[in-house]
C-alpha cells in the first residue's frame, strides 16, 4: 500500500504510486491496517482483498515484516482451540488398509518377537527315520514329496524357457509402455506449466493495467484536491477583499452623509 499527501491540505490518499511524505511509523501503521483488513476478509468474508502483488510496492520497507508477524502472533494468541475442536470430523480409521498378515506383523513387532525364518523343509527330501524303515505310509509320503519337488523343478524349467523366449520382448514392451507413460506425463506437465505461466502473465497484465489506472486516478485526485484548495483559498481572498470593499464603501457613504449634513 502507498499513501501520498496532497500538498497544502493535509489529506492522505491510498494510491498506486510511490510513498510520498509519509513517516516510516505512519507508513507501517497504514500497511498494518491493510494487512489486518486483508486477514479479516479472508476469515470472515467481509472485506475484499484488493492487493496487487505485481504492482504494489512498500512491503519491503522497514517494519512491515515485523507488523505482519505481530498480526499473526496476535491471531494465534486469540485462537484458543477447545479440547474437542475436531469433533465435527469423522474418527480416523487407522486399520482400514490392514490385512491379517500386517496385523500379525504389527503384533509381533509390538511384542518384540524375532521374525520367523523362512522354512526350507519343503525343498528337502528326507528319508523315513530309522524307526519307519518298514512303514509303507512314511515311504509313500516321501515319494509324494519327491514327486512334488520334481514337478516344482519342472515348472521352474518351463518358466525359465518361456522367459528365455519371450522375456526380452516382454521387457522391451514394458519399457516402451513406461516411456510412453513418461512422455504423456511430461506433456501434461508442460501443459500445466504453460497454463500456470499464462495465468500469471494475465494476472500481471491485469494488475499492471489496474495499477496504471490507479496511478492516473491518484494523480487526477491529487490535482483536483489541489485545485479545490487553490479555489477555496482564492474564494477566501475574494471574500476578504469584498468585505474590505464593503467596509470602505460603508465608510465612504458615512463620510458623504456627514458632508451632506
Amino acid at each position: 500500500m502507498r499513501w501520498s499527501q496532497c500538498a497544502g491540505d493535509g489529506y492522505y490518499v491510498m494510491a498506486s504510486a510511490g510513498v510520498m511524505n509519509v513517516p516510516e511509523s505512519a507508513q507501517t501503521q497504514k500497511i498494518s491496517a491493510s494487512l489486518r483488513m486483508a486477514g479479516t476478509g479472508l476469515v470472515a468474508g467481509e472485506v475484499v482483498v484488493d492487493a496487487l502483488p505485481y504492482f504494489d510496492q512498500g512491503y519491503e520497507a522497514p517494519g512491515v515484516r515485523e507488523a505482519a508477524a505481530a498480526l499473526v502472533e496476535e491471531e494465534t494468541r486469540r485462537y484458543r482451540p477447545t479440547k474437542n475442536y475436531l469433533s465435527y470430523l469423522t474418527a480416523p480409521d487407522y486399520s482400514a488398509f490392514e490385512t491379517d498378515i500386517m496385523r500379525n506383523e504389527f503384533e509381533r513387532l509390538a511384542a518384540r518377537q524375532p521374525i520367523e525364518l523362512l522354512s526350507m523343509k519343503r525343498y528337502e527330501l528326507p528319508a523315513p527315520s530309522s524307526g519307519q524303515k518298514n512303514d509303507i505310509t512314511a515311504w509313500q509320503e516321501c515319494v509324494n514329496n519327491s514327486m512334488a519337488q520334481l514337478e516344482h523343478q519342472a515348472v521352474r524349467i518351463e518358466n525359465l524357457e518361456l522367459m528365455s523366449q519371450h522375456g526380452c520382448n516382454a521387457w522391451k514392451v514394458y519399457n516402451e509402455n513406461l516411456v510412453h507413460m513418461i512422455e504423456h506425463a511430461q506433456k501434461e506437465l508442460q501443459k500445466l506449466r504453460k497454463h500456470i505461466q499464462d495465468l500469471n502473465w494475465q494476472r500481471k497484465n491485469m494488475q499492471l493495467t489496474a495499477g496504471s489506472k490507479l496511478r492516473e486516478m491518484e494523480s487526477t485526485w491529487v490535482s483536483l484536491v489541489s485545485k479545490n484548495y487553490e479555489i477555496e483559498r482564492t474564494i477566501v481572498q475574494l471574500e476578504n477583499e469584498i468585505f474590505q470593499m464593503k467596509q470602505q464603501h460603508g465608510e465612504a457613504n458615512k463620510e458623504n452623509i456627514r458632508q451632506d449634513f
